[in-house]
């Protein structure tokens, strides 16, 4: 077990783990060493231990993995935003107002939706709906007149008929064309119905915004029009005497974009095409920016694509400041603003806590008897391994250099003289353990010696231990495997304690691609996670962070592991309230999920035994037993259960 040292204090924690820089006030570090997530509790914050929740969560028959939900960190992000910008248009006396929707396919979990139509009420705060699912899901939790419902993508006569309805009975839904041919059919379909339409068009960016996500924005989007097909829709709205539909012009920059002044950039040049739409006689009034307002993953504050180098005030005072000064110059009313910041909004609303259940590390060899007749190139690494532990050598680079050279090419020779058949894996396997050990020492004298990238690299692997955690990565965290996206992980507790580990963190699902291995931690990027040491009879947390934006709904069933068990917590009067207790997938609901049906493969498993008791292979007591087990296996939650 690691053990507290003298020179490691709780600041050392925070350093490490970057929790205040990516935390945003949100989370910190208790006095023993927990990590505590700031909840308010009336007008006032208190300090809630994430151990304490889990223990609570625990004695209420839930078990690891969960993902813990925190309303009130969502209703703190709309708040901030919606400020942001009521604060920028204040000081700036910009004349028109914002408007902000929460785009729905970020998280369309229920709760979310509810939360979100809860806490943004006072601020008119609407959403986004990209699909017909999504329109319908909005359409029963947005019914606020003055909210937005703006809808997205790809739109066929049944979505179209149902906005259209909506818009009939006193809502803003703002249909947004995508694509040059919906404009025919909206108009179709709004004669049919009766309701002239609130239009949207959607246009492509030459400015683009830099990050995972550039392309779904710039001149390479698959959705929006260019000018030319703007310019189309304008006139086919005029020749039917119908441009004062137009109401709205938007673009999409992207996701998660790192640099402020690529976002003020695009805002420029969306306001001076909004500007040619007044002048071309529309009606405007509204001029959406879509998303792309980032948070810092890595906690770095710069512009990675896992960062940002602003921050929620600024964004909205440089938005607000670049389209007043395009419309002041042209003398067009300020547009109202929407902005669809999902990623923001709801990324700290979630923090995954996992157990890990093993650990892969590579431990010193207790050979200390060579057999007789070993062949001449163990007996050579034996040699150099007594080197290593002789307490009278000095150590200098040359040396260090030396037996690293000597290991290498007594282990290669080793496994050539394998493969022809001259040595016997035992042989072989005596070989490699000494071969471990000698590089383990090099790794420790390492900084003495002047290595190679290619030496320090194979240095590494040594220095490296594995972690396997309760988790699947294709479920909980599909974009760190997809696309490289940081997530801070970091234990919950004994942060009092100096961590002695260099970590690669596992997932359970026997896949290779089922790892984390790039971190942020001491303000740098490593590919390992210092972690303490621990005894796997002892239960060891982490929290994985940020992961409310888009890790719910794209997860897959990667080996059949479901969704995790969820709780979501809030403070009141100084106690911690369980909201919500939501049990992850069993066995048999994710089997339903690939067109197993439960029923059949009990039936199918219960004639398997029965064959085995009629070939006497077991009892009928015995098949009972078995059966039993299956069935309760058909029950069970698909992660590790202890």
């Amino acid at each position: 077990m690691s053990k507290k040292t003298s020179s490691w204090v709780l600041e050392d924690a925070a350093t490490t783990y970057g929790i205040r820089d990516w935390g945003n006030g949100y989370f910190d570090i208790s006095a023993k060493g927990e990590v505590v997530v700031n909840l308010t509790d009336g007008k006032k914050t208190r300090p809630i231990s994430l151990p304490d929740i889990v223990r609570g969560m625990k004695e209420r028959g839930m078990q690891l993995p969960v993902l813990i939900r925190f309303g009130d960190l969502l209703r703190r992000r709309i708040e901030e935003l919606n400020e942001g910008f009521a604060n920028a248009i204040a000081e700036a006396q910009y004349r028109g107002v914002y408007r902000g929707v929460y785009p729905i396919k970020v998280n369309q979990q229920q709760e979310v939706i509810e939360d979100v139509t809860e806490f943004g009420r006072k601020y008119h705060y609407g959403l986004e709906a990209g699909s017909k699912p999504e329109l319908i899901a909005a359409l029963a939790y947005m019914q606020d007149p003055q909210a937005y419902i703006v809808c997205n993508g790809y739109k066929d006569e049944e979505f179209i008929d149902l906005a259209l309805q909506a818009q009939k009975m006193g809502l803003q839904v703002i249909l947004v064309l995508e694509m040059p041919s919906e404009l025919d059919l909206i108009l179709e379909r709004s004669k049919i119905l009766g309701v002239e339409p609130a239009l949207g068009v959607r246009i492509r960016l030459f400015t683009e915004g830099g990050g995972h996500w550039c392309e779904s924005g710039g001149e390479k989007s698959v959705f929006g029009l260019n000018i030319a097909q703007v310019m189309d829709a304008v006139d086919k709205l005029r020749d039917r005497n119908m441009l004062h539909c137009l109401r709205m012009l938007h673009y999409h920059q992207g996701s998660q974009i790192p640099s402020i002044s690529a976002i003020r950039n695009a805002a420029v040049e969306a306001a001076r095409v909004y500007v040619g739409l007044v002048q071309e006689g529309a009606k405007m009034g509204i001029l959406d920016l879509g998303g792309g307002l980032a948070i810092s993953y890595d906690g770095l504050k710069g512009n990675s694509a896992s960062s940002a180098d602003y921050g929620m005030r600024e964004y909205c005072a440089d938005v607000i400041e670049a389209i007043s000064e395009i419309t002041d110059e042209a003398g067009v009313p300020h547009p109202d603003l929407i902005t669809e910041s999902g990623r923001a909004v709801v990324a700290y609303y979630s923090v995954l806590v996992i157990n890990v259940l093993d650990i892969n590390r590579y431990e010193p060899s207790g050979i200390n008897k060579l057999p007789a007749r070993s062949p001449a190139l163990v007996k050579n690494l034996f040699e150099l391994r007594k080197l290593t532990r002789s307490r009278t050598q000095k150590v200098t680079s040359a040396l260090v250099r030396e037996v690293y050279n000597d290991a290498v090419y007594y282990r290669d020779k080793i496994r050539s003289e394998f493969s022809s058949g001259n040595i016997s894996l035992r042989q072989r396997s005596m070989g490699e353990e000494f071969y471990w050990e000698v590089l383990t020492w090099v790794a420790t004298h390492s900084k003495t010696a002047e290595l190679s990238p290619e030496q320090e690299e194979r240095l590494a692997g040594i220095k490296t231990d594995y972690y396997y955690g309760n988790f699947s990565l294709f479920q909980s965290l599909p974009d760190s495997w997809a696309i490289d996206q940081m997530f801070p992980v970091m234990p919950i507790h004994r942060l009092k304690e100096e961590p002695t580990r260099a970590v690669v963190l596992s997932d359970i699902t026997c896949d290779s691609d089922g790892k984390m291995d790039k971190f942020v931690h001491s303000q740098e990027f490593h590919n390992t996670l210092p972690l303490h040491d621990i005894k796997i009879d002892d239960e060891y947390m982490l929290g994985i962070f940020l992961v409310g934006a888009y890790q719910e709904t794209l997860g897959d069933l990667h080996n059949l592991l479901g969704d995790t068990n969820v709780v979501s917590v809030k403070i009141e009067n100084g106690k911690l309230k369980y909201l919500r207790e939501l049990e992850g997938d069993t066995v048999s609901e994710v089997l339903t999920y690939v067109e197993y049906e439960p029923k059949d493969l009990a039936r199918r498993f219960r004639v398997l035994a029965e064959g085995a008791v009629s070939k006497k292979l077991i009892t009928a007591k015995e098949r009972r037993e078995i059966v039993d087990s299956y069935e309760e296996g058909l029950r069970g939650y698909t992660y590790f259960e202890s």
